[in-house]
């Protein structure tokens, strides 16, 4: 005979992760080529919407360059900083909660 207690079924409520935002912000020394190529390399954007998105960094002082589940927007995040360390640029980003 089966357990009663094995019989309850268990509901658990698998909630979506939470999304933050990778922005770029703009500085005087990163060139316009790097930020384009971490955009396509890192964030597998194409080039046109790689250059659309430096463009309003290079505007605005900032963009946000993806959404993603806090994880990955912090390894994404690590990968640009890394490059931009290995390739002398001051190339900065933050990462926020999605509002």
């Amino acid at each position: 005979m089966a357990d009663p207690a094995l019989k309850n079924k268990v509901v658990t409520a698998i909630k979506e992760p939470s999304l933050y935002k990778v922005i770029y912000l703009n500085d005087n020394v990163t060139s316009f080529e790097f930020v384009i190529e971490t955009l396509v390399g890192i964030f597998d954007y194409d080039v046109e919407t790689a250059n659309q998105i430096a463009l309003d960094v290079h505007d605005h002082g900032s963009a946000v360059v993806a959404v993603l589940p806090y994880e990955m927007a912090e390894q994404k995040t690590a990968e640009v900083l890394v490059y931009a360390k290995a390739n002398k640029y001051p190339l900065q980003t933050i990462i926020e909660p999605e509002a």
